[in-house]
């Protein structure tokens, strides 16, 4: 399969009781960034490796070939073992593609890695990683980049018990919760509809704040919204939603998002 034709049959798996035309329509559109969220669950002593491959190698490949908004976080809790996660905006399906394809044979990038990709087993960098692939959504196609300044990040994911469910709340999203985040400041940093990833189907978001107070008084508000409590109580967005995950996030300091 054609890697066109697969991301826009992915793209479909979701869109449930959509109309052919409606859905034809969405597919179409190239104006809407995708996403690659990744999660490093680090061995002992190689979050400074794995930051040192991240900041040397992969971000400056990354944006040298156009992928120029990649942000790099670290969970507030601090448990053990320490996770890093790494957000990756592409232009299209298309760049995604390209660059995956280039990093396998750059020879900046292979070199500036080349630390980190002949670690030895016993000195392994993390134990795992965890990806998931996103589209934007039509209501904030393209990510928004949070001013240089002291801040945490919400990433919150909203898993669904069915394709149906899950995009009736896309919807619900694009035709006016976006809106009502918008007007209570609920700092919206990317929507992304989960096309490959864990615990399908789902849609992950990411909000920024100062810090918790701010982000405290601002959910209290979209609480008691007016238009969020009409919106809630229509019968289509009902059961739309089985399970919301969230995790706090700092930026690491060259983080670009």
């Amino acid at each position: 399969m054609k890697r066109r034709k697969f991301m826009a049959a992915s793209s479909l798996l979701g869109l449930g009781a959509v109309s052919p035309k409606l859905a034809a329509q969405s597919v179409k559109k190239n104006d809407k960034e995708v996403y690659e969220l990744r999660s490093y669950e680090t061995k002992m002593g190689g979050m400074g490796r794995l930051e040192a491959y991240i900041q040397t190698a992969l971000m400056p490949a990354l944006n040298r070939m156009g992928a120029s908004k990649v942000g790099v976080f670290k969970e507030m809790s601090k448990d053990d073992p320490a996770k890093l996660h790494v957000l990756i905006a592409y232009a299209t399906q298309e760049q995604y593609f390209q660059i995956h394809g280039q990093l396998k044979t750059d020879a900046d990038y292979l070199s500036a890695a080349d630390a980190y990709l002949k670690t030895p087993v016993d000195k392994a960098t993390f134990d795992r990683m965890s990806s998931s692939l996103m589209v934007a959504f039509d209501g904030m196609p393209k990510l928004a980049t949070p001013a240089k300044e002291p801040r945490i990040m919400e990433l919150r994911t909203y898993e669904s018990y069915n394709e149906d469910a899950a995009r009736r709340k896309i919807k619900m999203f694009n035709e006016g919760e976006i809106a009502i985040f918008n007007k209570v400041k609920l700092n919206i940093v990317f929507f992304g509809e989960v096309l490959i990833g864990p615990r399908m189907p789902c849609l992950t978001y990411m909000l920024t704040f100062k810090n918790m107070e701010e982000r405290n008084a601002n959910w209290a508000q979209f609480s008691a919204d007016p238009d969020w409590k009409q919106l809630s109580q229509a019968p289509e967005y009902a059961n739309s939603v089985s399970r919301i995950a969230r995790i706090f996030l700092e930026p690491t300091a060259y983080s670009q998002i």
